[in-house]
Order: structure tokens, then C-alpha cells, then sequence
């Protein structure tokens, strides 16, 4: 980013800040086999540069398929754009055993935590500092940026969410994944649903 001249002169913030009040819950991943959609899902916050300015990107990914399920953009670190993206993502796909982030306040807060205890879901939190803990979101975030943000140096939110848009509808449809047998997203999710093995 800094070759490209787009580094931004302002301290970034610290996007995982746990707030002192909240309650972690333990890392629930660890020795796990996820094999089927919907089994785990994850979520966590980046940073967004633009040609003026900055904003925060959240997404929602299956696990298993890496299918990224719904996300949001907003210029502050208020928890609401993370609810609003679990909420679209449970209204589209369902809920998931287990939901993984890190333990930013905004996914520690009551506000989220209730969304998904409330739905049955077995929350699961990082490890302190271990973005080892989220590997699939970390790596989706640096794939969005070198191959979208830090190209196209967006110059407004809008713009960036029109941008993302066609960016996340082919990274679920037409990117193969090595690590999902060279299949997309889309293709793993849809064959890996409990009822889609269930109907074979």
C-alpha cells in the first residue's frame, strides 16, 4: 500500500479493542472439523482507505465454503453495522452452530451477543491477539484489498459499496478456491449443506 501511495497519514485505529466490561466467551474452533455450510460462521471488522477519508468494511463468511454471506460499510465503529450484516446474513442463510470473531468490542457488546445467543448459537472469540484464530476473514481481507481497494482508491463510501458489491458477487461465484478443490464459494456452500448430503 505504501509503494502505491495511498498509506494514510493518520493513525489507523485499533479495530480489535476489547472493551474491559464485556464478557469473552472461550475459542471454540480449536481441533474442530468444519466440513458442512452453516456449521461455522465468522465475522470481523477491516480498515478501508479512500482517495479522502476512511471507512470500516464487516463482513459475514461461512467458514467451511469461505462464501462471504452479507456485509456492511460505515464511518464509525459503532456495533449497529455489525448486527445489521449478522441479521441479513441470518435472515438469507439461516443461523449456524457456532459464530467465531475476534474480541473487538463491537462483537463483544451485549447488543451482538444477545442477537446470537438469542438464536441459539454458540458464540466462539479468538484468542487474544491470535488473528491465526480467524485465518479465512484475515485472508479475505487482504485478497479485497490488493485486488479491489487499493487499486481503484474508491472516493466515497458510496462508491465503495458499489465497488464491493460486484467485487464479493464474483468472489462468490466465479473464484476457485485451492483449498476448496478448486471449486468456488458458492459451488462448496450449496453442496455442503447438512440437506443437500442428507439428499444424496
Amino acid at each position: 500500500m505504501r509503494k502505491m501511495g495511498i498509506e494514510a497519514i493518520y493513525r489507523k485505529p485499533r479495530l480489535s479493542k476489547p472493551h474491559p466490561g464485556h464478557r469473552i466467551y472461550p475459542y471454540l474452533l480449536k481441533g474442530l472439523d468444519i466440513t458442512n455450510a452453516n456449521q461455522v460462521w465468522c465475522s470481523d471488522i477491516t480498515y478501508i482507505p479512500m482517495a479522502k477519508g476512511f471507512c470500516y468494511l464487516t463482513a459475514v463468511m461461512d467458514w467451511a465454503s469461505r462464501k462471504v454471506l452479507s456485509w456492511r460499510l460505515s464511518n464509525t465503529l459503532d456495533p449497529s453495522f455489525c448486527i445489521d450484516a449478522l441479521e441479513e446474513a441470518m435472515t438469507r442463510y439461516g443461523t449456524p452452530d457456532i459464530f467465531n470473531t475476534d474480541q473487538g468490542s463491537q462483537f463483544t457488546s451485549e447488543a451482538f451477543t444477545d442477537v446470537l445467543s438469542n438464536s441459539g448459537i454458540r458464540i466462539s472469540m479468538d484468542g487474544r491477539g491470535r488473528w491465526m484464530d480467524n485465518i479465512f476473514i484475515e485472508r479475505l481481507w487482504k485478497t479485497v484489498k490488493y485486488e479491489d481497494i487499493y487499486l481503484k482508491a474508491y472516493g466515497s463510501i458510496a462508491d465503495v459499496r458499489q465497488g464491493l458489491k460486484m467485487y464479493f458477487e464474483r468472489y462468490n461465484s466465479r473464484r476457485r478456491h485451492q483449498g476448496l478443490g478448486d471449486r468456488t464459494p458458492d459451488e462448496v456452500y450449496l453442496t455442503t449443506l447438512p440437506e443437500a448430503r442428507e439428499a444424496v
